[in-house]
């Protein structure tokens, strides 16, 4: 009878002790907005760099991190300096990240060398998309 009161006791204490730390994590994040978009075109980023600065204005200082991730055939596009450097500059300027999806630019051949210097390299496009949301990022996929 001892046994289970201390082994229900035991319980009881590590589900507020998980129902803290998990307020807290979300804590965390309500200081910040931070957004993710996950995306299969290129020319899709002129309207998510708009909709990036205009957050950030509404936002003021609660904006936090912007993500993009370009997935699918669009990886293709993204060597090509005379395409990217105009979206690759304009999000600097937004504190946007622009990530290429590395499952995308091994299956379609994409040589990651020849990304420009700026966009970062995410190993599974999918996968960091899930792992932002967890941490409360807002999502949205085009």
């Amino acid at each position: 009878m001892k046994n289970i009161l201390l082994a229900g006791f035991t319980i009881l204490i590590s589900l507020f002790t998980n129902s803290a730390q998990a307020q807290e994590r979300h804590n965390d994040h309500a200081d910040h907005n931070n957004y993710v978009v996950l995306t299969r075109k290129v020319p899709q980023l002129e309207p998510i760099l708009l909709a990036a600065e205009e957050l950030a204005a509404t936002d003021g200082q609660k904006f936090g991190d912007f993500q993009v991730i370009v997935c699918g055939k669009a990886v293709k596009d993204l060597p090509n300096e005379g395409t990217m450097i105009p979206f690759l500059k304009k999000a600097e300027k937004a504190g946007v990240t622009i990530n290429a999806c590395g499952f995308s630019l091994k299956k379609f051949g994409v040589d990651k060398l020849k990304l420009p210097e700026t966009l970062r390299m995410v190993e599974n496009g999918i996968l960091h998309n899930f792992e932002l949301q967890k941490k409360g990022y807002l999502s949205i996929e085009l």
